[in-house]
């Protein structure tokens, strides 16, 4: 006879959404969802956390190919290096890239995640099509590879394809060089019709991403979002957005409106909208903004290394805004180092201490776990019922145990272990192990895919960059 499955986890500590609780008892059931959240309870047989235990950070923000770039593009090409000086060489990678390299790069990348205490990922996918421009005999086919990739790993997707059309504002043809990325609008609806019932199965979302104002032109963004509308009224849309001072500067020599602006005035946004950077607005666009409830998505390690400046999230904040974060180019993978970096950004630009914590939530560890967390569960379409948008009854069961005799975090209260892993560790190392959908994915800091997906990244890396 088989012995019953064990779907209980005890933790003598553990964030829920409503802040620090003691001996919590988890509960979850076949399908992954939580079944009961007990705080004061006794273990009764479960299987023991052996460290705090935190939600599973969503990653609202992943371009997976790039992370084989991170790193290559860290010298001075031109005199004065910039985020479209990046862009051009970037590009250059993302020619040569192939199904079998992009699913070998997604599925290290992903692991990568899970260890560094991501659960879930947002994938805005714009490589599309093959080397020379031309459709796969399935126009899925890069896609697909994707959400192998996030299969193999054990990792949450939101699959966000994306809409590129056009090298500038006011309809520019594109360039030679972004033919892998361009559709029309009826194909991009085509595919996500292709798309909808693999994603479904794999338990992911699916959702869209206009790239950008520059990439989209009005009437394709219009008839998109209403496509994507009609085969999903709460399917996620993602947008880049005012990332760039030159990109706010061709946007008002376009249409006389900076790129938030513009968006507000002719687009219905709303919670399910993510605004991808949104660096550089006027207080009133982040009053605006704000207020249609869309969830900012920060990516401060990336925005660092791109020189795009820093949001003003105190300003945000004070209109109720929502965020999240994501890593982007994946010059870093971590979600706590991502935290540290939007924190120590504000500090910098404020020259004050602490700036993100709250006057419910004092620890700035814990104020901004919550906080990104709920941001970016909104962000990939998964929250509300059965989603994973913290530790609580009918949410997935995603977190994090940290390791409690790290030698930062040893004989800490768990508030200060969380402070300590985000601002005293080496991050990655004080993660005991990671759990997605009730599955243990990370244990004891490695995930099992580790050593053979890392090889067989570092092969798919190689030969990309190989010269011809």
């Amino acid at each position: 006879m088989n012995a019953p499955v064990q779907r209980q986890l005890f933790a003598a500590d553990a964030l829920l959404p409503t802040g620090w609780a003691r001996d919590v008892l988890v509960s979850w059931d076949g399908a992954g969802r939580i079944t009961a959240v007990t705080p004061n309870a006794q273990p009764n047989g479960a299987a023991v956390a052996p460290g705090p235990v935190l939600p599973g950070m969503p990653n609202l923000h992943s371009h997976a190919f790039q992370r084989a770039f991170a790193g290559l593009t860290e010298y001075r090409g031109e005199s004065q290096d910039s985020f479209w000086s990046w862009r051009n060489l970037m590009y250059r990678f993302a020619a040569r890239i192939t199904p079998e390299s992009l699913e070998a790069i997604a599925t290290w990348l992903y692991v990568e995640m899970l260890e560094a205490g991501y659960t879930s990922v947002c994938e805005f996918h714009y490589v599309h099509h093959d080397q020379d421009g031309t459709p796969y005999a399935d126009d899925a086919t890069l896609s697909l590879a994707l959400l192998r990739a996030a299969r193999n790993a054990g990792i949450g997707i939101t699959l966000l394809p994306v809409l590129y059309q056009t090298s500038g504002f006011g309809a520019k043809p594109p360039r030679a060089d972004q033919a892998r990325f361009i559709r029309s609008t009826d194909n991009m609806l085509s595919l996500l019709e292709r798309l909808a019932p693999v994603v479904r199965a794999q338990g992911g979302v699916l959702g869209l991403a206009p790239h950008s104002l520059r990439a989209v032109p009005p009437d394709s963004l219009a008839a998109a979002v209403q496509g994507l509308t009609a085969l999903n009224p709460q399917a996620p849309i993602h947008i880049h957005i005012a990332e760039q001072t030159q990109e706010v500067d061709d946007c008002i020599a376009w249409s006389g409106q900076r790129p938030v602006q513009w968006l507000l005035n002719h687009a219905l946004v709303d919670e399910r909208w993510c605004l991808v950077h949104a660096t550089h607005m006027t207080p009133d666009e982040y009053a605006r903004a704000a207020r249609t409830g869309a969830v900012a998505g920060i990516c401060p390690t990336t925005e660092a290394n791109l020189g795009d400046g820093i949001f003003d999230m105190p300003l945000w904040l004070q209109h109720g805004g929502r965020w999240g974060v994501g890593s982007d180019s994946h010059a870093c993978v971590n979600a706590a180092e991502e935290l540290l970096m939007l924190e120590y950004g504000q500090r910098l630009s404020l020259r004050q201490r602490n700036v993100l914590a709250s006057g419910s939530q004092p620890e700035v560890a814990t104020a901004m776990t919550l906080k990104a967390v709920q941001g970016g569960a909104q962000a990939s379409g998964r929250w509300g019922a059965g989603a994973a948008a913290g530790i609580a009854v009918g949410q997935s069961a995603d977190w994090v145990v940290l390791d409690a005799q790290h030698v930062a975090l040893r004989g800490l209260p768990a508030p200060a272990m969380l402070s300590a892993h985000v601002f005293a560790s080496h991050r990655t190392s004080a993660i005991d192990s990671v759990w997605v959908g009730g599955a243990s994915r990370v244990a004891q800091g490695r995930h099992a895919l580790h050593d053979p997906a890392a090889g067989a990244f570092a092969a798919a890396r190689a030969s990309t960059i190989a010269p011809d």
